[in-house]
């Protein structure tokens, strides 16, 4: 082949990976939106329906499902995380928690990031992989949510006769930890799996 035409092929192989690169670069980057905007309205939307039950001490938010998703996708584990900051960001403003809520923000965005990255670390064993979101959430919110509530002027754990001021941090710690926890398993494997299963099917794998 004349040197002139195999420099020409070679450029236009070199266009043509670099494009397919970018496609695949901006495919990743929308995937990862959609699941970010849908986890947070969500998330949004269980908060404004089902109050203390999205954010107190046992947690329904129906978004969890969604953390099944990194056993499909990548781009699952950062549009999680995404999707639960903005999500938080959220309710500061729509529930007016002030800075008392920002540690939402960090610690529940940390708890979903490090549950999604377990998710897709161990996507090959579903039971196993969805234990993640649920160990996260139980031991990382349970750890600040007695904060927030006595910040938003509760004396007690909602639902129960828990004092937050006489019960001593470890005794507070547990019972978040057995409760958030339940809440969490009850979404993520009675709604989860299910979804899971589906997309499998969808997906065909």
């Amino acid at each position: 082949m004349p040197s002139k035409l195999r420099n020409c092929c070679s450029r236009q192989d070199s266009k043509g990976e670099l494009l397919s690169v970018e496609k695949t670069r901006t495919q990743r980057l929308a995937t990862t939106g959609v699941i970010a905007a849908t986890y947070a309205a969500f998330s949004v939307i269980a908060m404004q329906t089902l109050s203390m039950f999205a954010w107190g001490p046992v947690q329904f938010r129906v978004s969890e499902a969604l953390v099944i998703l990194p056993l499909f996708f990548a781009e699952a584990v950062p549009g999680l995380a995404i999707g639960c900051l903005l999500a938080n960001l959220a309710n500061i403003a729509m529930a007016s928690t002030g800075a008392i809520g920002l540690l939402d923000v960090v610690f529940g965005t940390l708890a979903t990031l490090l549950g999604a990255l377990w998710t897709r670390r161990f996507r090959q064993h579903p039971g196993i992989a969805l234990a993640g979101p649920v160990v996260t959430n139980a031991i990382i919110v349970a750890a600040y949510l007695p904060i927030i509530l006595k910040g938003l002027g509760y004396y007690t754990i909602p639902f129960t006769t828990i004092a937050l001021d006489g019960s001593g941090y470890l005794a507070l710690f547990l019972f978040g930890v057995i409760s958030v926890g339940i809440g969490e398993a009850v979404v993520v494997y009675a709604l989860g799996l299910p979804l899971a299963a589906l997309l499998k099917r969808a997906l065909k794998l």
